[in-house]
């Protein structure tokens, strides 16, 4: 009886965490909140924040995220507005909190309809997860796994939240960085109008570590990899007998 209970609680709450879902992705793409959704209609709502405009930037990200707004434009969107610096003391918070919020969701609504879901052959690799939280999201924040449906389907996880903020959190750092200082600087330019510093160290840099994310999850394959290797070949000297004297 307290299974079939538990089995239909978890399962009202499934249906409940995808129709917010589905809501979320109808409400930002077929209402005028996506009108909200541009720099010049964002600067002007900071202009009158004044002080505040970094927190109310870090609440719109963070809200943004659990309504599925794709996170490069709230991050080209604060690194226009704030710039390459700031920008990125921004959109970094308000990325982790922002995923951290549809973590929680995730592991509120769905956790329990997933367990339910899982068979044996599924639950080693949920056990390994959350043996391996951090290393995990780490991994897959490095190689620019999109960025909300991970954040909603590491909720569904054995993952320990405190693995899986630590893997976020350093785990964008890179990639925050070089979108928002690219975009920031290339802002800059624009906005001043002083096009010869196209031809600045800023932008050429900008730009090379700008090409270079592209190539961050190939380089982090590779380690991935190389680690492996290398373990394998401590596994095969240690399990080889020694010779005798």
């Amino acid at each position: 009886m307290q299974t079939t209970t538990n089995s239909r609680k978890a399962a009202i709450k499934a249906v409940i965490l995808l129709a917010f879902i589905v809501t979320a992705f109808l409400v930002v793409r077929f209402t005028p909140v996506k009108e909200y959704l541009r720099a010049e209609t964002l600067s002007r709502l900071f202009e009158v924040a004044g002080f505040w405009a970094p927190v109310a930037y870090i609440v719109i990200y963070a809200a943004g995220i659990c309504l599925f707004v794709p996170g490069t434009l709230l991050t080209a969107l604060g690194a226009a507005i704030f710039g390459p610096y700031l920008g990125f003391l921004y959109v970094w918070p308000g990325a982790v909190i922002g995923s951290s919020l549809a973590f929680l969701i995730g592991r509120y609504l769905g956790r329990d309809f997933a367990a339910s879901l899982i068979g044996d052959k599924l639950k080693k690799y949920d056990d390994a997860i959350e043996r391996n939280g951090f290393a995990t999201v780490l991994y897959l924040r490095l190689v620019y796994f999109p960025f909300t449906p991970l954040s909603f389907g590491m909720g569904l996880t054995k993952v320990r939240f405190r693995d899986y903020l630590a893997g976020t959190g350093l785990g964008i750092i890179v990639g925050v960085f070089i979108f928002t200082f690219f975009i920031g600087t290339v802002k800059e330019v624009w906005a001043n109008g002083r096009w010869e510093e196209l031809l600045s160290w800023k932008i050429f840099f900008s730009l090379g570590l700008f090409v270079f994310s592209f190539f961050i999850p190939k380089i982090v394959e590779k380690f991935k990899i190389s680690m492996g290797m290398q373990a394998g070949r401590a596994g095969d000297q240690s399990g080889s007998p020694r010779p005798r004297n």
